[in-house]
């Protein structure tokens, strides 16, 4: 195939980049900084070389304009919530001698001081601090850190464009304030805040800046008549200033539907567009809107969350049917590169043959500058590129790895019966309730106890070759029976083991299971300073052994109260991986479901007596748009039931969900038919527990009391209060008493003070209950 060259020379350009380093500096960075270990001008030395580094890796690599404001400390929209001055009263009290003391007190809280409520990134795995506002909220204008980066990459020599969280975005990703009307509408504040935005595009044009985008991937959701008003009115203000950068309002993830035509309108000049999984519908609705002739825009062919390689002639196909859309065509990817690795070239221990399938952050950008000088000269300026990309494309089609007759057959074989429990939901809870004993508001923990240092010691050393597998394992067993010795001492009534074994709780069963592999350089933020390392699912699934059978059963050995079984789930296991494109979601799904089942069934078959499926991303894989969420849901909910309907109507099955807005998928929840599910809710203040009993969910449910995320330990009459809010929801019958989460990211001392404060508090209102 040949492209003509466009009109004006193509720019590759980004949206953002790995804000880590190679080697996780910033985490590393922050953290000790946190910890007293590290000053607050040494860390801002350590950022200020991360983004020198990452702006040069960018133009050396050929890219013609390099994004600015992207970098973050820890969340790009709490750095959008500085901007505008949209800062919580109690965090402005928390603040130290540094202005960072206040803006982590936002993030984690402090002891005194509850954080910001975190949730999900739109559909990704990334989470984001929730902006609290209310009527009462007086924007005010704090463009330090986005011209302070502007003028750093401008210095260096680079062409800069800042990116900040668009206006219409950011309230509408915000809630109501402590205190402030559940039904208060946050965009009701849109004409508050223009002003400010219309200042920090002032400042940033004062500073250099020649464009500056705007985020708007809100827009990709189903939206009202009147957000898309107030999205038309924002643009008309913001494009109708005089002192101001050219605007360029980006969006991804999905496609812009009904929103497109009030961008296309928009006195802006330039767009950027998702052309990935949503090319088709993109394309169709920018040449139903005739185009943006004299606008820019850039068009995102590269799968900026995903890392296989690009299909370059799929790719230039897209950009050629472009070209007559716009009056110049630029090159990026999908969305910013923050939810990719960053160099795949890192990976030593990867089949050389499976590496030219991947593209992590590096090659991504390689890939963007390689599309961009085709679209400018014509593909014969990448005859050997494209020779090369049709050879690796054909290598991953045709490889035995990505297929597994028996695997198939066996998902083929599935019947309705398999995913459904022998016995209705009542009949099992009065057979679990006899069989297991357990009090009025039981107590639990989510799964996962301290990683201490010594435990990620020890498996760095067994990898190493420091130790042997019987030395390791000796540090395993004895670090189990001090989480059920701990656990019995503080009363909790349903034990775990802790999971010292495990990296992750996604990578330990895919570096066991066929068709998964695993990175060893492969880290992406999931938040903050937790940073995780997706699995690459490449092929067909089974699981050649059991997985968990044989802790799960030495914990059991160590005491007479029930140990919970622990599985991550089939969605969670995709959702969390970097998946394989070349077939439907679904039809992975029930290939993970199936090698989990047998799990399950060992652990049954070994005494276990509860076993909780995790599945966190189940509101995280949501489709984005309404009109695609019934079949997601229906694949989604039957690999879950899949899992775990082998099991006798006395093993009772829990899940858990944590970090996402539950309240739309509160049925499909009810279609997992888990005897128990635990959920986050000590951010949102039992919001979820709410939501359930608006929907008559019919099961026992443990909404959470202790925020993991913070370093704040709850005390006994804070856990109290929280519980009595659930028991205005939940019926004490059903009602368990747990953390939000797992406690890996604790330590230990806060974490035997905040479990004995919440056995205390589950005692205490037992005690109210019974007395009644």
């Amino acid at each position: 195939m040949t492209t003509e060259p466009a009109a004006a020379a193509a720019r590759a350009t980004v949206y953002g980049y790995p804000r880590q380093g190679p080697d996780r500096e910033l985490k590393k960075a922050v953290e000790g900084y946190w910890k007293g270990r590290v000053t607050a001008d040494a860390l801002r030395a350590t950022a200020a070389g991360l983004r020198r580094s990452s702006w040069k890796r960018l133009a050396d690599a050929g890219v013609h304009e390099v994004p600015t404001g992207d970098f973050s400390y820890y969340d790009h929209v709490l750095d959008t919530s500085v901007m505008v001055g949209a800062v919580p009263q109690r965090h402005r009290a928390a603040a130290g001698s540094d202005p960072l003391d206040g803006y982590f007190a936002m993030a984690r809280g402090t002891q005194d001081v509850a954080p910001l409520e975190m949730t999900k990134w739109f559909d990704t795995n990334y989470h984001y601090l929730v902006p609290e506002l209310g009527p009462d909220t007086v924007f005010t204008t704090d463009s330090t850190k986005q011209v302070t980066e502007l003028t750093e990459a401008l210095a260096l020599g680079h062409t800069a464009r800042p990116v900040l969280v668009g206006p219409v975005t950011y309230l509408l990703l915000a809630k109501p304030a402590p205190g402030v009307a559940a039904g208060f509408e946050p965009l009701t504040l849109l004409d508050r805040l223009l002003p400010v935005y219309a200042e920090v595009l002032a400042d940033l044009r004062a500073a250099g800046a020649e464009w500056v985008q705007l985020d708007e991937p809100a827009l990709v959701q189903d939206r009202t008549p009147g957000e898309l008003d107030a999205t038309a009115r924002a643009y008309r203000e913001l494009g109708g200033l005089t002192d101001r950068p050219r605007l360029l309002v980006a969006s991804y993830f999905d496609r812009l539907g009904e929103a497109l035509p009030v961008l296309a309108n928009a006195p802006v000049e330039g767009l950027a567009m998702d052309f990935t999984g949503a090319a088709a519908a993109n394309l169709h609705a920018l040449a139903s809107v005739g185009g943006i002739p004299g606008k820019r825009l850039v068009a995102g062919v590269v799968n900026g969350r995903n890392i296989w390689i690009n299909d370059y002639e799929k790719s230039l196909a897209t950009l050629g049917t472009l070209l007559g859309l716009a009056d110049r065509v630029d090159v990026s990817a999908s969305c910013s590169l923050l939810h990719v690795p960053v160099d795949a070239a890192a990976e030593r221990d990867i089949d050389p043959q499976i590496l030219r399938w991947l593209a992590f952050a590096t090659q991504k950008t390689a890939e963007i500058v390689t599309l961009a000088r085709a679209l400018t000269r014509g593909t014969a300026a990448i005859t050997a590129e494209l020779a090369v990309n049709r050879a690796d494309l054909a290598s991953r089609a045709n490889s035995p790895i990505t297929r597994d007759p028996a695997v198939r057959a066996r998902a083929a074989a599935v019947t309705g019966s398999d995913g459904r429990r022998s016995l209705p939901y009542e009949e099992r809870a009065a057979a679990q309730r006899a069989r297991l004993g357990l009090p009025l508001l039981p107590t639990t923990t989510i799964g996962s106890f301290p990683q201490t240092t010594e435990l990620r010691t020890a498996r760095a050393d067994l990898r190493r070759g420091r130790i042997g597998t019987a030395g390791y394992e000796e540090r395993i067993r004895a670090e189990i029976g001090e989480v059920i010795a701990f656990q019995e001492r503080t009363g909790i009534d349903v034990l775990v083991h802790g999971e010292p074994e495990r990296n992750d709780m996604v990578q330990y069963f895919a570096e066991q299971l066929t068709g998964y592999l695993a990175t060893r350089h492969g880290w992406v933020q999931s938040y903050g300073t937790r940073y995780v390392r997706p699995p690459v699912l490449a092929g067909d699934i089974s699981r050649p052994g059991p997985m968990t059978v044989r802790w799960t059963s030495y914990a059991q050995s160590l005491t007479d109260r029930p140990v919970k079984g622990m599985l991550t789930g089939p969605v969670t296991m995709l959702a969390w991986s970097f998946v394989r494109d070349d077939q439907p979601l679904g039809v992975t799904a029930r290939q993970v479901a199936l090698a989990l089942r047998d799990e399950v069934d060992d652990l049954e078959a070994g005494g276990t007596s509860v076993i909780q499926v995790d599945e966190p991303a189940l509101r995280e894989t949501l489709p984005l748009r309404a009109e695609d969420r019934s079949a997601y849901l229906k694949w989604a909910t039957e690999s879950f039931r899949l899992t775990t309907c082998g099991v006798r109507a006395e093993t009772q099955i829990h899940t858990h969900m944590c970090y996402a807005e539950f309240g739309d998928i509160v049925q499909a929840i009810i279609d997992l038919d888990a005897d128990v599910i635990s959920l986050e809710a000590a951010r949102s203040h039992m919001q979820v527990a709410r939501e359930l009993a608006s929907h008559g969910y019919p099961r026992e449910a443990g909404p959470g009391v202790y925020d993991i995320h913070s370093p704040r330990v709850p005390d006994a009459d804070e856990v109290a209060a929280l519980l009595r809010l659930g028991l205005e929801a939940i019926p004490a019958a059903r009602l368990w008493v747990n953390p939000d989460c797992g406690l890996k990211t604790r330590g230990w001392p806060e974490t035997r003070t905040s479990l004995e404060n919440l056995v205390a508090a589950a005692r205490t209102v037992r005690g109210e209950l019974t007395t009644s």
